[in-house]
Parts: structure tokens; C-alpha cells; sequence
């Protein structure tokens, strides 16, 4: 057995071929003393560390044997290849195992044993109506879609961890599965014609994008954008037009994007124009319904925007517009039901602070009319009827809730048979066929997770589709207000506190603080929130604050936040726990702060700027290093740096540089002194796992608890159901130890 030791010990790597999906093995094998020992990992699966019990080898050939997962394994030693069987469950597929470097992201030796995470679960004690499972399994069944011509129903099912794509032929109720997740989780599908569907996965939450299409029985199965290290998307459905559909992609040069022509049938594609100035790049396309491209925006400078339009007689584009990069001018539909070609409903603010819809023509580069605004807040959307010549149906903005205003006759008879149907809800339209005689919407509130109906315009009545969330009832989660308060310096701020029963009550109890990812643009909303709701279940209220760079308010909000995350922004978020505290609901003697992305990073500088106001912290994909997250940027965020210089601070210039670190926890360490769980995607292509390995090795060092959760199946933030159960019931566990 001991023929040649180094001939078998070191990491192997093979590709299963299954089904026309790759699914790489890796195995470890080591050798002490004459024995062998090993253990495989499934990247795609975040399965690593799976004990081989069995290693046999003669220095010639080898057998390796999983029996966790009924695996065996027989080859031949070729040098530094093993040519070789694999079987399983009754299945034989050849495979060739190659010597290699093996190394996952990340210091691995940081992370928490599964034993301790494990353990910090179990602090989560308590007679509780409502587990983690019931706020954060996947419903059975969730996307419900309509086939454009309405007789068909689409829908993700749940099969175990997987959720599969069935459709359901109305007239005779018969199910056909059209869509198997395999390996990959899948991120998102919909209907391309009546006989085709495209779906969209990444590897391990990578973030590149690949765009696959298939039949409504599962036959002609294609990887429409089989490029490696490609991100694709979508841009233009092309309802005229019914094999085809305009995408994105980095293919040609990784740092800027080109939109395709797509046949969803053969994968045949044509390139609709160039964008071949990575230094001033195009960052949005504007299509119409018939594929022709109108216009573009581009960068320069990295902080400036040109929009170019296109005149229909010459075909040339000209400058239109320049602006800076955080002013809106964008065509959100052209107005099809004019006989101006050049007609278009555009958003903007360069006229206002806060955006709004005007009917524009492009042509003559002018205002016809301004046709939506509103005082308070940045306008929403728009929804136009294709069936009725394009008429305006709604229009609608985001203030404290969701808000749509009725337009159309079809429209204002809708909604108030909507007000007579459901009382204290939002209500979205997801889907609607061809005709628009049939509409899909769902159905929500603080308290209601989500519940799909059906309208038949025809008949004026609806139908209870699906409950998506039936295990939680109503009567017993917690109620979100919405608050408003002025900041230190003067600005009213606008967030949501979410209160336990006994909060209502007149107890004091505990608080998660839960600042936001962004942070530039992006806003917390009134509506169902799983996290609140079990917190809430747990006895502790949350606090979500808009501070200042939030979106939806505004752009001279938007533009207070410019450097100063981690400052005056941090100050917004520490003036709304002050607020909260005096309202009588918060115990301050027991509150804890938690965040992703952006959130993380607040998570750190609260725990930094202000030490005796957290109890602890929860870091999940957040940033800890502004010199080094800046520095580990994708290929596709290199054109953004300038904009991130003006959003966060421009580390060429030595007095924000010397500011920067004076914002980043890393360097900022000696005044933490709580403990901190740390969570990270070891596949995130935003935040990369050097962020979470710093502070958790800094923090250590100092001696506080850090436990460290990482999962290598997943990016920025977890997607995989199993890896959301294990990090949301590890930190109620955490939580538990100083809140309770």
C-alpha cells in the first residue's frame, strides 16, 4: 500500500459531466505513518470537508470510498492524473482526477468549526410559536408568471432544497416540470414566447451571469451565454418579435458592457453596437419596442454623463444632454401612442430635486409637459397599457408606503375594487397576459408576508392563487411604523421602528439597529420584513433609519451622505436609536446593531464611533477596509472608481485618504469592544472575503469573540436556503447571549 506515498497524497480535481451540468470533486488525501486519510469537497454544493473512510491504494491503482454519499471511486495512478470510474447510487461516469494547488478564498483556518456554530445556535432558548425555518424557508411554491397568451401558469416549486420550474396548462390542470435546479440555484426565470422560458444562474454567487433557455417541456435545453467569467443580462424583451430578446454583456472587455441581439432558440447573437471606450464608457442603452437602439448614456470622466440620441432621418446620434453622474435622465418608455416618433416619458431632475415624469421630445430637446411629480419624494414609476393603445394606467412614488395613483378608467376601476377586496395592504401587479385580460397580483403588508391572486378583468372578481407564507399568521406578527425625526444637524429623517407586543405594551425591550447596504440610493420600506418579524418573534424591536444619502428623497439628500459614510451618515443612524430610545420602547441598556454590505460596514463603525451604545455586532459581507475594498473592485466596477472616490473618499487626495482611515475599522480597532459575529460569501465579487479575514484576524488578536461564518457556495449574501437557516439561526443564537 505504500509503494509511493507522494504518488497519492496532495489535492486531486475532477468534472463530473451530469445531465450537461459540470459538477467538480475535489479530494485531499494524506498519508502518516503508512495510512491513508482523506476528505471531499462539492464547491458547488458549499459541501467541503466530507470524510473519504476509504483509501486503498497499491502505488498503481487507487479506490477511494464516501460512504456518507455512497460514493466509490476506482483508478488508474498516470503521473500526476488518475484515469478512473466514479460510481454512485447505481449512476457510472468516467472520471479523470488532476493533481493540484488546492485553495479555497480566504484564510480558512479563521473560520468557525461547524461544532461552535453549531453551539452558538443553541442560545437561542425559548419556548417560541415561530422558528427560523418559518420566516426563512423558501415558500413551496413562489414566481408565479403567466404565458403571454394566458393558458398557461408558471411557478417555482420547492423540492426539498431545490425549487424546480412546473408549468400548469390552465383549461385541464395538467403539470409539466420544464425547468430541474440542479447544482445552481436558479436566480431568476421568465416567459419568452408561448413555447419558450429563460432562466438565469451564476456559479457559486459569483455574479457572472449565464442566460439559459428552454422548452416548456424541458426539451432544448441551452446555455444561451456559455462564456466563462462573463455576466450577462437581460435589457429589452422584444414582445414583436418572439425569439428574440436584447441582453448585455462583458464578453469583448470585462470592464464594459455591449448589448446582443439573442435568438433564445439557436443562441445566435448579433452585436447591436460598440462600446469600445473603457475610459469613458456607455453605462445604459435605450431600446425601443422594436429593437431599434435610440440612445445611450455614457460616462466621462468617470463623474460626468452625456446622454446621445439618435435622429431617425440621419441615424446619427448627437449630444443631447450632459449632467453629472447622480442627475437622472432617463427614457422609461417612448410615448407610443403619439404620432411623434420622437415622443418619450422620461424621469429626470435637472429641473427639480426630486425626480419626476415628463413628456419629452427628444428631438427638439424639450419639455412638452410635465406629467407626474410629487413635493416630498422621488417618483416611482409609471405602467402603460400595451392592449389599450399605450394608454397611462398608473403612476406611483414611495413615500412612507408604496403609492399608486390611478390614471386610466380601466386603472380607477381596478383599484377601487382592489380598496373593496383588501383592506390595509400594498398591492403590485407581477403579471398579465397579451390581452390583458388576466392580471396577477400580490398582495402584502407589515404583517402579511405575500399572498398571489388572480384578477379576471372580464369577470371584475379575484382569486386566491397561492399563500405564500401560510405558517405565519397575521394576528401574530409585529407591526411596523414608520417614524420621523430630525438628525444633530437638521434634517428630517424618516425610518421604521418594527415593535414586539410587548413593546405595545408599555415594556422597555431590547433593539436591533439594522442600517442599510448601499448605502447611496438605496432605502429601507414599509412592508413584510422577515428579519424584523423574527426579531420580533424573539422579544426585540428594529430600527431601520433612511439617513442622509438614502434614496427616494431627493437629490440633495442623496448628495449630504457624499463623504461622509462612516460619519454624519453613521451620526443619522445613532440620532434615530436616541430617538427611539425616548419614545420609551428601548431598553438602551440592550441594543444591538446588524447589517450587510453597507450594513456591515455601520455595523463596525458603530461598534468604533460609538463603543458603549451596542451590546455586540453582526457583520455579514461588510466592509472593514476602504483602501483595500477600493482596491479588490470587479473588472466591471473599475470605470465606477471616480464615482466611488466622490460617493465614499478619493484616497489620492491625502486629506481624505487620512480621513478614509480614520472611517475604516480596520484601523480603528482599539476602540471595539463588543463582540462581533462576522459573516461573508467566500464567492462575493463586491466585498471580497479579505474584508471579513482582516477584522476577524484584528479583533481576535485583542481577544473578544469573533465567531466566523463563512459558506463557499455563496457571494455577497446568502441565496441557498440551507446556508440562510444555518446564518439566521446562528445569529438569533449570538443575538440571544446579550440581548436576552
Amino acid at each position: 500500500m505504500g509503494v509511493n506515498a507522494q504518488s497519492v497524497s496532495g489535492d486531486w480535481k475532477g468534472t463530473l459531466s451530469v445531465q450537461g451540468m459540470n459538477l467538480d470533486l475535489i479530494f485531499h488525501l494524506a498519508e502518516e505513518n503508512g495510512s491513508y486519510s482523506g476528505t471531499l469537497d462539492v464547491p458547488v454544493q458549499g459541501a467541503t470537508g466530507i470524510p473519504v473512510d476509504k483509501v486503498e491504494t497499491d502505488g498503481k491503482t487507487i479506490k477511494l470510498g464516501v460512504s456518507a454519499a455512497q460514493i466509490i471511486y476506482n483508478g488508474a495512478l498516470q503521473g500526476d492524473s488518475i484515469v478512473g470510474n466514479y460510481e454512485q447510487a447505481g449512476m457510472s461516469l468516467p472520471l479523470t482526477l488532476k493533481r493540484f494547488e488546492s485553495k479555497l478564498p480566504g484564510i480558512t483556518s479563521l473560520v468557525s468549526s461547524e461544532e461552535e456554530l453549531q453551539a452558538l445556535k443553541l442560545s437561542d432558548k425559548g419556548d417560541y410559536k415561530y422558528r427560523v425555518e418559518d420566516y426563512f424557508a423558501k415558500p413551496k411554491a413562489s414566481s408565479f408568471q403567466l404565458s403571454p397568451n394566458g393558458k398557461y401558469l408558471s411557478y417555482m416549486e420547492k423540492d426539498g432544497l431545490k425549487n424546480h420550474v412546473y408549468i400548469k396548462e390552465i383549461a385541464t390542470g395538467k403539470v409539466t416540470r420544464a425547468i430541474e435546479e440542479k447544482e445552481e440555484p436558479i436566480k431568476g426565470y421568465g416567459w419568452v414566447n408561448d413555447s419558450r422560458l429563460i432562466f438565469v444562474m451564476d456559479k457559486g454567487g459569483n455574479e457572472n451571469y449565464h442566460i439559459y433557455a428552454a422548452n416548456t417541456d424541458g426539451s432544448n435545453l441551452m446555455d444561451l451565454t456559455p462564456f466563462e467569467g462573463v455576466r450577462a443580462m437581460m435589457l429589452n424583451e422584444l414582445k414583436d418579435q418572439k425569439d428574440y430578446i436584447i441582453i448585455s454583456m462583458n464578453k469583448d472587455n470585462k470592464q464594459v458592457f455591449e448589448p446582443y441581439k439573442l435568438n433564445v432558440n439557436t443562441g445566435a447573437l448579433e452585436k447591436l453596437f460598440e462600446n469600445n471606450d473603457p475610459a469613458n464608457p456607455i453605462q445604459g442603452y435605450d431600446f425601443d419596442k422594436d429593437g431599434t437602439l435610440r440612445g445611450y448614456t455614457k460616462m466621462v470622466n468617470g463623474v460626468e454623463m452625456e446622454y446621445y440620441y439618435k435622429d431617425l432621418q440621419s441615424g446619427k446620434f448627437t449630444l443631447l444632454k450632459k449632467m453629472k453622474w447622480d442627475d437622472t435622465f432617463g427614457i422609461m418608455s417612448f410615448n407610443y401612442a403619439s404620432n411623434h416618433p420622437d415622443d418619450a416619458y422620461v424621469m429626470t431632475n435637472l429641473d427639480s430635486d426630486k425626480t419626476e415624469i415628463v413628456l419629452y421630445d427628444l428631438k427638439q430637446n424639450e419639455v412638452i409637459k410635465k406629467v407626474f411629480s410629487n413635493p416630498h419624494f422621488d417618483v416611482s414609476g409609471m405602467r402603460l397599457s400595451r392592449k389599450r393603445n399605450y394608454e397611462i394606467d398608473y403612476f406611483a412614488y414611495e413615500g412612507e408606503k408604496y403609492v399608486i395613483l390611478p390614471q386610466s378608467t380601466f386603472f380607477k376601476d381596478f383599484s377601487r375594487k382592489m380598496a373593496n377586496e383588501f383592506k390595509d395592504v400594498e398591492y403590485y401587479v407581477t403579471d398579465f397576459d397579451d390581452d390583458e385580460t388576466k392580471f396577477l397580483i400580490v398582495v402584502q403588508s407589515d404583517r402579511v408576508y405575500g399572498k398571489y391572486y388572480e384578477y379576471d378583468v372580464r369577470t371584475g372578481e379575484f382569486s386566491l392563487l397561492y399563500d405564500l407564507m401560510p405558517q405565519l399568521d397575521p394576528d401574530d406578527m409585529a407591526e411596523m411604523k414608520p417614524i420621523t425625526f430630525k438628525s444633530r444637524d437638521g434634517l428630517t429623517l424618516h425610518g421604521y421602528i418594527t415593535l414586539p407586543k410587548a413593546a405595545l405594551e408599555g415594556e422597555k425591550v431590547p433593539l436591533v439597529v439594522n442600517p442599510h447596504g448601499g448605502p447611496q440610493g438605496v432605502r429601507d420600506s414599509w412592508g413584510f420584513n422577515p428579519e424584523a418579524q423574527l426579531f420580533a418573534s424573539r422579544g426585540y424591536a428594529t430600527l431601520q433609519v433612511n439617513f442622509r444619502i438614502s434614496g427616494g428623497y431627493g437629490k440633495e439628500f442623496l448628495r449630504n451622505g457624499f463623504k461622509q459614510i462612516g460619519r454624519k451618515v453613521m451620526d443619522d443612524v445613532e440620532d434615530g436609536v436616541k430617538h427611539v430610545i425616548g419614545q420609551g420602547w428601548v431598553d438602551p441598556a440592550k441594543v444591538a446593531i446588524y447589517g450587510g454590505s453597507h450594513g456591515g460596514y455601520a455595523t463596525l463603525m458603530g461598534l468604533v464611533k460609538t463603543p458603549g451604545l451596542y451590546t455586540c455586532g453582526v457583520d455579514y459581507v461588510g466592509i472593514s477596509n476602504i483602501e483595500t475594498f477600493f482596491a479588490s473592485f470587479p473588472e466591471y466596477w473599475k470605470p465606477l472608481t471616480e464615482m466611488a472616490k466622490e460617493i465614499w473618499y478619493d484616497l489620492d487626495n491625502p486629506e481624505e485618504a487620512k480621513i478614509a482611515r480614520e472611517v475604516s475599522p480596520i484601523y480603528q480597532t482599539d476602540k471595539i469592544i463588543r463582540p462581533v459575529f462576522v459573516v461573508q460569501g467566500a464567492n462575493d465579487p463586491r466585498v471580497n472575503i479579505n474584508e471579513s479575514d482582516q477584522i476577524v484576524t484584528a479583533l481576535r488578536a485583542k481577544g473578544l469573540y469573533v465567531p466566523y461564518m463563512v459558506k463557499y457556495n455563496e457571494g455577497h449574501g446568502f441565496y441557498r436556503e440551507e446556508n440562510r437557516m444555518d446564518f439566521y439561526g446562528a445569529m438569533m443564537g449570538f443575538l440571544a447571549k446579550y440581548l436576552k
